[in-house]
């Protein structure tokens, strides 16, 4: 999994980028063919905390974001919505009888 994490008005920080890592994991663990995943941090003019993120599976796309007055917060809230759209995904993929390769 190719992980990309750009900021905007915000410094990408040791921290941040590890903690980031660090909780996609949790999504890698439910579905195992994740190529590539975009993540933004955003901060903006209101000191909103902004977190998006796409996520490329085998067969389909993610995108998801989440907002907050903390950062952290923000990327939980994210990870949180990333991690039950991966398991729809996989769910939907075995159901069909499309991904049963892909578990």
């Amino acid at each position: 999994m190719q992980i990309n994490i750009t900021g905007h008005h915000v410094e990408i920080t040791p921290a941040l980028r590890d903690y980031v890592e660090s909780k996609l994991q949790k999504i890698e663990r439910h579905f195992s063919h994740i190529t590539n995943v975009y993540v933004t941090l955003t901060v903006d003019k209101k000191f909103q905390q902004k977190a998006e993120a796409k996520v490329n599976l085998a067969r389909a796309e993610i995108h998801a974001e989440s907002e907050s007055e903390n950062m952290y917060a923000a990327i939980d809230l994210l990870i949180d919505k990333l991690d039950r759209q991966v398991v729809k995904h996989k769910e939907k993929m075995n159901n069909h009888g499309d991904g049963e390769d892909l578990v």
